[in-house]
């Protein structure tokens, strides 16, 4: 191997390691957004940022726009 196969390699391990990290930051992101506004449903978004990275990401937004949303606290009417 020449200098520059090395070179290759450690360039594509990098690439496949940085690739790696991004998508588990990417699958946490909803769940610690989630506990940082201390949600009521927090490992709930865990959960579906976790299975809707691995399910192709398409549903990953509303995840993360789940983690966002507030519940509205119950008026007094609702609740009599």
């Amino acid at each position: 191997m020449t200098a520059l196969d090395v070179f290759a390699w450690i360039v594509l391990i990098v690439v496949i390691a940085s690739t790696v990290a991004v998508l588990v930051f990417a699958a946490m992101l909803p769940g610690m957004i989630a506990e940082q506004r201390h949600h009521p449903w927090t490992t709930a978004v865990k959960v579906a940022g976790w299975v809707t990275l691995m399910f192709g990401a398409v549903l990953w937004p509303l995840a993360l726009i789940w983690a966002y949303v507030d519940v509205p606290a119950a008026s007094a009417e609702e609740t009599q």
